[in-house]
């Protein structure tokens, strides 16, 4: 039997989603083709819309869908990758979402005709406000001074913080002009069917590495809230998308458990690995 929290009584229930959005997506599979019986390591692979993806993959990241260096048609002609993962937090900056929507898609866009994949824009967003994880967990704390980091508030909205969280999404300012801009589990959706990547993300928290218990459950909350609305959205109108649900709770086995537990009861075509062991 699974475990009751909080964590699941303020979410909506798996009954709320449609019945056929639990059904096999045509487009969509995972084949699995070989299973290690020591570490239970797999070898696979994912037929997406764009093409085949080998896993474990190597998968570059195309920031604004480009790569530093080389071009897709060498990347491609290589061999060195099947899937690319494209940012939309600067997709949304630059380009546009317009831009790529009117040239076709993001296939079209770079004229590349693989698989990709497109974030939620979440991650660069909250890192406008905090450093890496891995900066953090590489601070020089005191014990004292780390105790009393954890029982404080991660988050404080307040006017010189770049980015501000509500219950409805966040609020942050573009880097490049300037201007102020909303992020919602709804508006990110929006933008990647405008994008037209094969794996779409719903928009999550993360939360830096340092922070208490209660603060961490919360951000678990928030997360799935805005996850589980992300996915409503999306299943309006699927266009022949998969999308990843992001797994949370930090360094806890039971949150990340709990997160596990509900999220797999949801609809999702797969499942990522987020917050600070992602």
């Amino acid at each position: 039997m699974k475990s009751k929290s909080l964590l699941q009584k303020i979410l909506p229930e798996p009954s709320s989603f449609p019945q056929w959005s639990y059904d096999t997506r045509s487009f969509f599979r995972f084949e699995l083709i070989h299973k290690s019986s020591k570490s239970m390591a797999r070898v696979g692979r994912l037929h997406t819309p764009h093409g085949v993806i080998d896993t474990p993959s190597y998968v570059p990241v195309a920031t604004n869908a480009a790569l530093k260096g080389v071009d897709f048609r060498l990347l491609d002609a290589g061999g060195g990758s099947q899937l690319v993962f494209s940012n939309t937090y600067h997709l949304l900056l630059h380009p546009g979402r317009e831009i790529i929507r009117d040239a076709g898609g993001i296939h079209k866009f770079t004229n590349r005709d693989s698989p990709f994949i497109t974030d939620s824009g979440g991650f660069q967003v909250f890192s406008l406000a905090y450093g890496s994880v891995q900066s953090e967990r590489n601070q020089d704390l005191s014990e004292l001074k780390r105790g009393k980091t954890l029982n404080k508030p991660f988050w404080n909205n307040d006017s010189k913080n770049p980015v501000q969280i509500t219950e409805d999404g966040v609020n942050f300012t573009s880097y490049r002009d300037n201007s102020q801009m909303l992020l919602t589990p709804e508006s990110t959706v929006d933008a990647q069917k405008d994008f037209g990547a094969d794996i779409i993300i719903p928009l999550d928290e993360l939360p830096p590495h340092h922070i208490s218990s209660q603060a961490l459950e919360a951000s678990v909350q928030r997360s799935h809230r805005w996850e589980a609305r992300s996915l409503k959205r999306h299943l309006e109108d699927v266009r022949k998308q998969a999308m990843y649900a992001v797994i949370h709770g930090g360094l806890d086995i039971k949150m990340r458990t709990q997160s596990v537990e509900y999220l797999t009861s949801l609809p999702f075509d797969g499942y990522a690995i987020g917050g600070s062991l992602g």
